[in-house]
């Protein structure tokens, strides 16, 4: 039986020992979650836009990782003073990605900076530095290892919390930013207690889901970390049926 086969991204990095070059990287727990599920995943090097809808020609699947922050330019701020570490070039090359896997009904799953990335090349926008905003609980843990660290109500109806079997759960945090205005066709279906947005799932089209955390450092000490990949996979194995 054929595995579906799915694009994850990747960060760019350039080497600073050895060979001078610049690698492709990702964390090989994305791959994991991806197989556990019975997926293929396969890490796509960040190249020119034009290239997005040969990529999404063989792709059952598109799974947005983690990394540097969202430049602010691509939904129209000017960078906040504690703005992060940029990658215009990626970020142009995933919002092609994503804008080919939604033309094509091609699911797509957003981790962290995917997440973000995804509500950015829907229209939305973005809170540049989450403890400049008033009252917000600790989403930049100190422990790495992705132990859960804070609650995330998740709307009763939401496919994430039908995977879970929960409408709260308990989430790891590492990131700065997150989600101020949702995107044309997004919803908000998680939130941490502070209000800040912790999940997103489409309202058209094709299955479109975003997470704030990072299940795929969790999944295997916090089995229930897997319901997003299964979200994913499941709608993944959906529509490749309706190709068929």
């Amino acid at each position: 039986m054929r595995r579906p086969r799915i694009l994850l991204s990747t960060s760019s990095a350039f080497r600073p020992v050895g060979l001078r070059r610049t690698d492709a990287l990702t964390g090989l727990n994305y791959s994991e979650a991806v197989a556990q599920l019975g997926g293929l995943p396969l890490m796509v090097g960040n190249l020119g836009p034009e290239l997005a809808d040969a990529y999404l020609e063989g792709a059952d699947g598109l799974l947005l990782t983690g990394g540097v922050d969202v430049d602010p330019a691509f939904y129209g701020a000017e960078p906040h003073p504690l703005l992060g570490l940029v990658d215009g070039p990626r970020d142009s090359f995933e919002m092609a990605l994503y804008h080919a896997a939604r033309a094509k009904g091609v699911p797509v799953l957003g981790v962290c900076r995917g997440h973000q990335l995804i509500n950015v090349a829907a229209g939305g926008t973005l809170h540049q530095h989450l403890p400049a905003v008033v009252q917000t609980v600790q989403h930049e843990q100190l422990e790495i290892g992705g132990t859960p660290s804070h609650g995330v109500s998740l709307e009763p109806d939401s496919a994430l919390a039908q995977a879970f079997g929960a409408a709260r759960v308990r989430t790891n945090s590492y990131h700065h930013q997150a989600v101020d205005a949702p995107g044309q066709g997004l919803r908000i279906v998680g939130r941490s207690a502070d209000g800040v947005v912790e999940a997103l799932e489409n309202t058209e089209g094709s299955s479109v889901l975003g997470v704030q955390w990072h299940p795929e450092m969790s999944f295997q000490a916090h089995p229930e970390q897997i319901a997003p990949f299964e979200v994913f996979m499941r709608a993944v194995e959906e529509a490749s049926l309706v190709s068929a």
